[in-house]
């Protein structure tokens, strides 16, 4: 089963090719509000609301009618968050990146650690992951909207992962809705400038979807990332996500992200990005504007494309009041 969310309004199941409203609903976060409410598994919330009509998917994708798979109505409350050097092969691509450090990076040594404890036995707590903050929901964008690149930043680049989405019920239980695919959009030349600017170089916006998948993870996916331009690929390269391909399982990434307080709020909508192995500026590859992003897998239905732009204004200076 895959989810998708409507800009206008709307919420749309497909099963297979079979693409259909689900009736009475308005929003993904607010039927999965209701299925917690009611101790219900999102699936059979919608099988007791039943599907309506059918609708061309690709058509309102074309058409750029589809949201993220899921939104918080107050984008305060809708946190973007990541791991990072969780997959097979991260080290190695971040390690590319900071090529002039002497000896073994903190980065090798912290993908060491996923590697020895970052898949605990079930009740277990395993290694703690690299984690990183990228916004609220006001950075979250639709899938074929621009990715805008801050007026300040030295590059825009992609990283294709899978994020997963969690409303936290009203007692601080989070519960996992699906996972989709994201575009993980940073500034990869800021990163290398200094691994301490890591922090900086993720505060740009991040796209997901087009469609949810709801149930678990696939244990092995493999997708494609692309760059487009004037409608022709200019790179294209493979990757790998899901627990075969990884140093950490989804558990504990998603115990180590919610094993604080901060991020039990009642009512909270989280997005959590797993990780990659895969960039085309470790390819030595630049986006400019105009070009697109394609990421795709199959498990996860439609393909994430979007456009690469950049904001024009600059920084207000503070004021003192």
């Amino acid at each position: 089963m895959h989810l998708s969310q409507l800009k206008k309004g709307g919420v749309i199941c497909r099963r297979g090719n079979d693409a259909r409203l689900v009736n009475g609903t308005e929003s993904t976060y607010a039927l999965a509000v209701e299925a917690i409410e009611k101790g219900l598994p999102l699936a059979a919330a919608i099988e007791a609301r039943g599907l309506g009509d059918a609708v061309d998917l690709e058509a309102l994708a074309a058409q750029g009618a589809l949201d993220c798979p899921v939104r918080h109505p107050d984008p305060a409350h809708m946190f973007l968050t990541g791991t990072g050097l969780t997959h097979l092969g991260s080290a190695s691509t971040r390690d590319a990146m900071h090529a002039d450090e002497k000896g073994m990076s903190d980065s090798m040594k912290m993908f060491k650690m996923g590697i020895e404890g970052g898949k605990p036995e079930k009740g277990k707590e395993g290694v703690q992951p690299e984690w990183f903050y990228k916004g609220t929901g006001t950075c979250a964008v639709a899938p074929g909207d621009p990715l805008h690149s801050p007026d300040c930043a030295l590059d825009g680049g992609e990283e294709p992962e899978i994020a997963g989405f969690y409303v936290v019920g009203a007692d601080g239980q989070p519960y996992r809705l699906g996972f989709s695919l994201a575009n993980e959009f940073s500034d990869h030349v800021t990163e290398r400038i200094n691994y301490l600017f890591l922090a900086h170089s993720k505060l740009r916006p991040a796209s997901f979807g087009p469609e949810l998948l709801v149930g678990d993870l696939p244990r092995d996916i493999r997708g494609t990332s692309r760059i487009l331009r004037e409608g022709k690929a200019v790179w294209e390269k493979p990757f790998l996500s899901g627990e075969d391909n990884m140093s950490h399982s989804i558990a504990n990434l998603e115990y180590h992200h919610f094993k604080y307080g901060l991020f039990r709020q009642p009512g909270d909508l989280h997005v959590h990005m797993f990780g990659t192995a895969t960039l085309s500026f470790a390819d030595g590859v630049s986006c400019g504007e105009g070009d697109v992003w394609e990421i795709s897998a199959p498990d996860f239905g439609l393909p994430l494309r979007n456009p690469h732009g950049r904001e024009k204004k600059g920084f207000a200076a503070v004021k003192a009041l």
